[in-house]
């Protein structure tokens, strides 16, 4: 099925471990205070399951935890539709295929919805075992409200 052509997609993407939880953090926090024309999933960050979940969607917003060598915490946003991914910001993943591969490779084959943008959160440790870094914590609800404004901005709202 077809989603409404005003509805938007936000995939929170991580796993439970360590700093990578954070884009599963923010997805939640969205989904309690989304409204109806949104859909929040989580994606571990496998590049052909990303791309299967974004099929349908014209608006489409991922926050993903990333790593630059930058301050943990640093903010990246990408607009997808106007520019290329750095590969090299989102290659942490337990695949080979991951979000940045995804986008592109979609790209390539003419798969992207109309918009989408990226946005990543510099984090520090992926291990399992590791807490999520306390910065990043307090994070979430700030990238929350960044993700509800471009919510807004996607949707004319």
């Amino acid at each position: 099925m077809r989603p409404d052509r005003n509805e938007c997609l936000i995939i929170g993407v991580g796993t439970e471990y360590g700093d990578d939880a954070f884009g599963l953090l923010v997805a939640r926090e969205i989904a309690l205070r989304s409204g109806e024309n949104v859909t929040v999933i989580e994606q571990t960050g496998e590049g052909a399951s990303l791309m299967e979940s974004w099929q349908g969607y014209d608006n489409v917003i991922v926050i993903d935890c990333c790593t630059s060598n930058s301050d943990v915490g640093t903010r990246f946003r990408f607009d997808i539709s106007q520019e290329k991914i750095p590969t090299k910001l989102f290659h942490y993943s337990t695949h080979a295929f991951g979000v940045a591969e995804a986008i592109e490779t979609a790209r390539a084959l003419d798969r992207l919805p109309k918009r989408m943008i990226v946005l990543g959160v510099e984090g520090e440790k992926f291990e399992p075992g590791q807490p999520l870094n306390p910065f990043l914590e307090l994070m979430v609800v700030e990238v929350a409200d960044a993700v509800l404004a471009e919510l807004r901005a996607l949707l004319g709202q």
